[in-house]
Parts: structure tokens; C-alpha cells; sequence
């Protein structure tokens, strides 16, 4: 029996990890979780939420390809106040009323890879 989805895990560059801290970290404000000693010679890094209820790992893929279909959706509270914060950090914004019930966007992290975020509405 399936009780949950343990991570998501997308691929980026070798190298890229500072790009990717300062995107989920900083932009989006989640906390980098320590990588277990095996895999952290790996490279790549993780990052977590929602005490560590949703968690993303980004591991280094070495024929990269960013992600452009296949994305995470990150469901939050307050997503014009994301928008917000991802354009005044030079993100480009893809609104798109397609899914009834929700307000969402697309974006691409740094390394290219696609991300929906979306909110339920009333």
C-alpha cells in the first residue's frame, strides 16, 4: 500500500549546486537537508518543507537534460505572493487556468528543469 510520496528528484548539471541553493533556498525558502555521506559525493543537493513533508533532491545527472514536461507541482498558500517573489528574482511566469478549482503557474527552476505551482481556490 502507497501512503505517501517520500521526494521528488530532479536532475540538474554537474556544478550547479550554488544555482540551485540560491533558487530553492533562498527564493523559494526551503531548507537544505543534508545529503547522507554516500550520496553526497554525488554531488547534487537536497532541500525540504513543510517540516520536511515535501522534499525535493536534485542530484547531478551527467547527460543532463533539464525536465520540460515532467515537473513537480508544489501546491502553497499565498501563490501571488510566490509570483511575487519569483519575478523579482527574474523567474519568467506561465499562468494557466486549465485545471479547474486552482490558480497556477510554470515556471523553470535554473538549470531549466519545469515547475508548477498551484493553489486551490474557493
Amino acid at each position: 500500500m502507497l501512503i505517501a510520496v517520500d521526494h521528488v528528484q530532479l536532475a540538474a548539471p554537474a556544478g550547479s549546486e550554488d544555482l540551485l541553493r540560491a533558487f530553492y533556498g533562498d527564493v523559494l525558502g526551503m531548507t537544505e537537508i543534508p545529503k547522507p555521506p554516500a550520496l553526497a559525493a554525488r554531488g547534487g543537493c537536497w532541500f525540504a518543507a513543510a517540516g520536511g513533508a515535501v522534499q525535493l533532491h536534485l542530484g547531478v545527472e551527467a547527460d543532463f537534460r533539464p525536465a520540460r514536461k515532467a515537473h513537480p507541482g508544489l501546491r502553497v498558500t499565498g501563490i501571488l505572493d510566490y509570483a511575487a517573489r519569483l519575478e523579482r528574482h527574474g523567474a519568467e511566469l506561465r499562468w494557466d487556468d486549465g485545471l479547474p478549482g486552482h490558480r497556477r503557474f510554470h515556471t523553470d527552476d535554473p538549470v531549466g528543469n519545469r515547475l508548477e505551482f498551484l493553489e486551490p481556490v474557493d
